[in-house]
């Protein structure tokens, strides 16, 4: 058999990890109100309405909650649209994002 007889189906190899999850987490403070942490979780994260409440007591009482748990560009996109709500209201919300 001559060299250009002989086919070799070379593939590389990939090692590709998946994209890593990042924590969003609310920061508590003195200033912004329940009501629009309420809304931001119901509006931006998708939560009913009980399980908005229930976040919203949990980050008052322990000072801080992961509100979501997303791929880095979907977590950060997030956070920066609550960011700019909250600013755009008036609050000081801060929200984090952490590697998971």
């Amino acid at each position: 058999m001559s060299e250009s007889q002989v086919k070799e189906n070379i593939r590389p190899v990939l090692d590709i990890e998946p994209p890593r999850d990042y924590k969003v987490i609310y920061l508590n403070d003195e200033v912004t109100t329940y009501e629009f942490v309420i809304e931001s979780l119901l509006n931006v994260f998708n939560y009913d309405e009980d399980d908005a409440r229930e976040k919203s007591l949990e980050i008052n009482d322990e000072g801080a909650g992961v509100v979501a748990v997303l791929p880095f560009e979907i977590a950060e996109q997030k956070g920066v649209e609550v960011l700019m709500s909250a600013r755009n209201h008036g609050y000081p919300l801060e929200v984090k994002l952490e590697s998971n």
